[in-house]
């Protein structure tokens, strides 16, 4: 199949108004589709369905679910970030500028609160967000996607669309869990300072908290599920225009373990939420100005079989490569992500607030991380 005939395929799929995803995963050439043959709007409770999950913040809504039993799968393999070259449109998206002084000043004050609450042991840590409305010139959902699949080589890269619910965008650089067989891992990111050409950078204390608070929540709530842990050393890594720190948790899930267990313990993590998780997600939902509805929520491939190539290389015996189907499921935090809705984008942007937060500082860490999505556009 062709790069062409693939994003023409996805664009009659839309213009007929039936559900589909898109996505690449990090580092990888395959750009996958999966179109729902119908428009009805699916959930799952249990996780023990084979295709794409799309859940919201708030872990008391339900999570929409993109069957793979009733939509046609495709998939296209690309070379480098040139492929879409030829397909970009000669005219970029542009948006307009708006004033954001009003804008500023609310999200300092809700910073504010948040240290405030931290201050008097409310909590420990909180995640604080807010929406940055553009209006777009030409909003075409396919030719924005191009734009994030040839920048963000290393994010997961989506376009998700039901019209039941909507349209979502994002290159999102954090995974909430991978699955592979027992195998799990998981990735413990935070902290954030612009990228100036290097990675060789001094972190502060606040950015160093923020990491090992996430880290040991993940550690102590999944502790039920597996059977043994190995964390590996903390590093920085680059997502598009920022730094963040970054932790690989890998652990053998126990016997018994299911999906749906796992995804309760862990979401919404410390990374988006705070901690402790429930009295910081009240404090988001009762202060924050706007609903992030599926922003910081999660989404990805649940239990779909993928062919792991094996090699047999005893003495004495010719060696053999096999195949080897096992249960595979990847699911990433919604983050750098944007919603279209007619001619608006709806960038979601946020931060970790700690008792050391400093509120300009932490509103200037949200200009830049709006950057992923506007540079693009």
């Amino acid at each position: 199949m062709t790069l062409d005939f693939f994003f023409k395929r996805i664009e009659t799929q839309y213009q007929n108004e039936l559900p589909f995803v898109v996505y690449r995963k990090p580092n990888k050439n395959r750009i996958n589709a999966l179109l729902q043959q119908s428009n009805d709007l699916h959930f799952t409770s249990d996780f023990l369905e084979k295709g794409f999950v799309f859940s919201p913040f708030d872990n008391a809504n339900k999570t929409v679910l993109i069957p793979l039993e009733s939509s046609e799968s495709l998939y296209v393999n690309t070379i480098t970030t040139a492929d879409f070259t030829a397909y970009q449109k000669e005219k970029k998206e542009s948006y307009q500028i708006r004033d954001r002084t009003e804008e500023k000043q609310q999200h300092i004050s809700l910073i504010k609160k948040g240290v405030e609450a931290i201050t008097n042991n409310q909590f420990k840590k909180v995640v604080l967000s807010r929406q940055e409305v553009l209006t777009i010139t030409d909003p075409d959902p396919l030719s924005i996607l191009k734009d994030l699949l040839s920048t963000y080589v290393s994010a997961f890269v989506y376009c998700w669309y039901h019209p039941k619910v909507g349209l979502w965008l994002g290159a999102t650089p954090e995974t909430l869990i991978k699955i592979e067989g027992n195998q799990f891992s998981i990735m413990a990111l935070a902290g954030t300072q612009d990228y100036k050409g290097t990675l060789d950078i001094v972190w502060q204390d606040k950015e160093k908290q923020e990491q090992q608070f996430v880290t040991d929540f993940i550690i102590d709530n999944l502790k039920p599920v597996v059977a043994s842990f190995k964390v590996s050393d903390t590093e920085t890594v680059k997502a598009g225009n920022l730094l963040h720190l970054k932790t690989m948790i890998s652990a053998r899930l126990k016997s018994g373990s299911n999906l749906k267990e796992i995804v309760s313990v862990l979401h919404p993590t410390p990374a988006v939420c705070g901690l402790p998780k429930q009295d910081t997600k009240q404090f988001i939902l009762e202060n924050e100005p706007y609903d992030r509805t599926f922003y910081t929520g999660f989404l990805g491939e649940i239990n779909m079989e993928t062919k792991l190539e094996s090699r047999s290389a005893k003495r004495n015996i010719e060696n053999r490569a096999y195949t080897i189907n096992r249960k595979s499921t990847r699911l990433y935090v919604n983050l750098r992500c944007m919603q279209l809705k007619n001619t608006e984008a709806i960038i979601y942007v946020g931060g970790g607030i700690t008792k050391h937060s400093d509120p300009e500082k932490e509103w200037e860490e949200t200009v830049s991380k709006s950057l992923v999505i506007k540079n693009i556009l």
